[in-house]
């Protein structure tokens, strides 16, 4: 895999990935802004202890975002990469876990009300949200990629993109970086709609999230006549969300986390999702 250089298209890219922490699945609701956020929030952490004395782990997420939190075949449990691992950690904290369903826009909202105790729903870390809330350790690591179809020679790196079309949502930081290689952006709406361009040679590339990549190959049971040929030095991070001042519980939470990847449970949720360890 090639890395991110000092070339001025790098530059470029570089200025976009710093951003990317704002970033996780394209079109992803937890890549946006703190909707609901407030300063409020810095006064009402959750103790460990609080905790304990209820005996469960309030956890808000949405439901409806695949894989990470939804519901089988659309009534049925709520399951999901997040949903799996939060109830690990509440299992290592000795506690029961109860899920509370919210939309992504008052998602933040409900944690700064204290409606739960903390958000599970892909998070990515990033400077405004390090400012309002605590974080866990991340528990999921996703890099941009670069994908191309399966028969293709000529894109091997990043550095290949130039002058060569790539389909890129408009709104999306991985538009930047594909123009920051020197791509000619063929607009799409979002991931679906570019792999159908490139799954009919319409266009020769895509960038996009690693785990929108894995999840799509998971989905389609692996045989989707593309493949993977580079990916950008820089990664989102995700972790559960907390309301500032929950201290001792992030780092109870953390220490769960430090087990279960140790004994490998985080490694074997995510390759149940997604085919190998995002975890780390």
């Amino acid at each position: 895999m090639s890395s991110l250089t000092s070339s001025p298209a790098a530059r470029t890219v570089i200025a976009a990935i710093a951003v990317i922490g704002a970033l996780s699945v394209s079109a992803c609701s937890s890549s946006g802004a703190n909707p609901g956020s407030s300063a409020s929030a810095e006064a009402d952490g959750r103790t460990l202890a609080e905790v304990q004395d209820a005996g469960v782990l309030v956890v808000g997420t949405e439901g409806t975002y695949r894989p990470f939190s939804f519901h089988e075949d659309g009534s049925g449990d709520l399951t999901g990469y997040d949903i799996e691992i939060i109830t690990a950690v509440a299992d290592e904290l000795g506690v029961d876990v109860e899920f509370q369903e919210t939309q992504w826009d008052g998602i933040f909202g409900g944690l700064d009300a204290g409606r739960f105790d903390v958000i599970a729903n892909q998070v990515s870390i990033n400077e405004e949200r390090l400012a309002d809330y605590d974080f866990s350790t991340p528990y999921t690591i996703s890099p941009g990629v670069l994908v191309v179809a399966e028969d293709n020679t000529d894109i091997t790196s990043l550095e290949d993109l130039s002058g060569k079309s790539s389909a890129q949502s408009l709104t999306s930081n991985w538009y930047e970086v594909a123009t920051g290689y020197g791509a000619n952006v063929e607009a799409v709406e979002g991931w679906a709609q570019a792999v159908e361009l490139l799954r009919q040679g319409r266009v020769d590339a895509t960038v996009n999230d690693e785990l929108t990549f894995l999840d799509y190959e998971q989905t389609e049971g692996g045989d989707t006549g593309l493949k993977l040929v580079d990916e950008t030095d820089d990664a989102s991070e995700n972790a559960f969300a907390f309301r500032k001042g929950s201290d001792d519980l992030v780092d109870a939470v953390d220490d769960a986390l430090e087990e279960l990847r140790s004994n490998g449970t985080l490694a074997e949720i995510s390759e149940k999702y997604f085919g190998q360890d995002v975890s780390q």
